[in-house]
């Protein structure tokens, strides 16, 4: 069974299914991925998200702010907490720094990132972080406030691993999405030889980067199957074996969805 840890079911485009969310989670059923981590990015949708995904036992949610959305506002720290209780919401984010298509909002970033940082460590709920040009200020600040035991992931990660082997030091796991099968990744594939499996998590990120072989089309959980078996194929391991492992990886990083 596979678990796609970091989609946006809320974002996708439903037109083609009958504006129906149970066709994409049968169709990722259909291909055993049993489980999914719907990720907020802004506040003012996360209702919304969550009564879109509390229709499915199997979907769990994370409440925050994406670096790009901090011009929308940036939580209180309280609102985070409120939120962290609810037991759909196993964790925080997704926050963090671009700097590749933001640099105006770099304060109002750093500070919205510092205060998800800050609930994880009262909450006990580990932070998705989306980090794009800012390698020396992300871990700088994780760092700083980052609380090591509940530690947190790196989603989507496109950086070098460097990158990848400070963030493994501070608890962090790192998630790879379809970016790895592209044909320019050859760098990115071998960050995945790199880090070892039991850090390891595997995403797709959708309805965003499709992988090959749907690259151009929208993304949805069911591809997650692609990106299992090129991170298999890159280990040298069997698809059945980064499925089992990568599923204890999540259980291990986020502990709320095995209690809850």
């Amino acid at each position: 069974m596979f678990v796609d840890s970091h989609c946006h079911l809320d974002r996708l485009d439903l037109s083609g299914r009958n504006n129906d969310l149970q066709a994409v989670m049968d169709d990722a059923a259909a291909r055993n991925v049993s489980r999914m981590l719907c990720v907020a990015i802004d506040m003012e949708k996360l209702p919304g998200m969550l009564a879109t995904v509390n229709r499915f036992d199997n979907v769990y949610a994370s409440a925050g702010v994406h670096p790009l959305h901090v011009t929308e506002g940036i939580p209180e720290i309280s609102t985070l907490l409120e939120y962290a209780a609810d037991p759909k919401i196993i964790a925080l984010g997704e926050s963090g720094l671009d700097y590749y298509y933001q640099k105006d909002t770099i304060e109002r970033q750093q500070e919205s990132f510092i205060r998800h940082l800050q609930a994880s460590a009262q909450s006990r709920l580990p932070v998705i972080v989306h980090t794009r040009d800012a390698r020396e200020d992300t871990i700088s600040l994780l760092r700083q406030h980052a609380d090591p035991v509940v530690g947190g992931v790196l989603h989507c990660f496109t950086e070098n691993w460097q990158m990848a082997s400070e963030a493994l030091e501070l608890n962090y796991m790192i998630s790879f999405s379809g970016i790895i099968t592209f044909r320019n990744a050859a760098e990115l594939r071998e960050v995945v030889r790199q880090v070892p499996i039991e850090n390891l998590l595997i995403e797709t990120d959708s309805p965003y980067l499709a992988p090959i072989p749907y690259r151009g089309k929208s993304n949805e959980p069911q591809y997650v199957v692609e990106v299992a078996q090129c991170v298999a194929d890159i280990k040298g391991l069997r698809i059945e074996e980064v499925a089992e492992i990568t599923s204890a990886n999540f259980d291990r990083m986020f502990p709320k969805a095995v209690s809850g």
